[in-house]
């Protein structure tokens, strides 16, 4: 096996759609294309939205369409360990800062950053905290850095993070370790030095980059794919109440449904029934289209 290693790590937030299979399927045949490890990792840290149930329904769903030859099966919140000790190493370097501001506050004051969310504008810049016991979440990190990426499709993703995307939460509200961070030590525990995800994330990926450094990481190389859309212009997603596989199955077997998702792709040049292990052979990048494309419900059948 090659030193190669990538990983699908969705967030258990709500049953797996058609998005979510569609990216853990162009992961899986990645790694797998190259003789490399592949990882499952389910993101589970919001406390509000994620509980165990979702987790283990999340993957049994995954497995249900045929991605069920994993190297390792990870779930993130028995992991929290490691990922406090990267945020008390992050404390330590002096960067880290209480941050008091509301939500209304910064979109009262702040502009748009490049992912459509508020630009945090360094208010509470002036609070820093070297112990991380003694302090009061949300806790942000000072990042002053221009970080230059080209991801593996050719999509330049340099940024100067204090004016493009301004400093991340690294300790939410209610106490979790932001998605952000906990991503990145665990890309660095396991190994993965490949990570391929939508297009929705590419914004985030300078800042990752950065945090690994701070902490002393390698950078994985980044890859990333199309989305798939709602008609409204949304892509698929959990929030939108796309439509997820405890519905499909009514509708659709395993092979169908990687079918219609490997058509709309690019990979096969008709919607016919397939598994992810018959799209390995000639799997190329090449192959998979780069612009978004349109996938909808109209409540018995999937539609582009």
């Amino acid at each position: 096996m090659s030193s190669y290693c990538g990983r699908f790590a969705p967030s258990a937030t709500g049953p797996a759609h058609p998005g979510t299979l569609l990216a853990g399927l162009l992961s899986w045949l990645d790694a797998r294309s190259q003789n490399g490890r592949a990882i499952l990792r389910i993101e589970d840290l919001d406390p509000q939205r994620c509980s165990s149930v979702k987790s283990h329904a999340l993957i049994e769903q995954i497995r249900w369409f045929g991605l069920e030859e994993w190297d390792a099966v990870e779930i993130q919140s028995e992991h929290q360990e490691r990922h406090t000790l990267a945020l008390q190493s992050l404390v330590a370097s002096g960067y880290v800062y209480q941050c008091s501001c509301s939500r209304a506050t910064i979109k009262a004051i702040a502009q748009r950053s490049i992912n459509g969310g508020w630009l945090y504008p360094g208010t509470c810049r002036h609070a820093v905290t070297r112990d991380l016991e003694s302090s009061r979440p949300p806790l942000r990190i000072l990042l002053n850095e221009r970080v230059d990426i080209i991801d593996q499709n050719g999509h330049i993703l340099s940024q100067h993070i204090p004016t493009q995307m301004g400093d991340p939460v690294i300790l939410r509200r209610d106490g979790a370790v932001s998605y952000l961070l906990a991503a990145v030590v665990d890309d660095a525990a396991q190994s993965v030095t490949h990570v391929v995800r939508g297009r929705d994330l590419a914004a985030t990926t300078a800042t990752q980059v950065h945090l690994g450094a701070l902490l002393g990481y390698g950078t994985p190389q980044h890859r990333h794919h199309l989305l798939l859309m709602e008609p409204q212009g949304n892509k698929l997603a959990k929030f939108h109440g796309s439509v997820g596989v405890p519905t499909l199955v009514d509708y659709y077997t395993p092979q169908e449904l990687c079918g219609v998702l490997a058509y709309v792709a690019g990979l096969a040049p008709s919607p016919e029934p397939c598994s992810p292990s018959d799209l390995l052979h000639g799997f190329s990048w090449s192959k998979v289209t780069q612009e978004d494309k349109l996938l909808y419900w109209d409540g018995e059948t999937l539609r582009w």
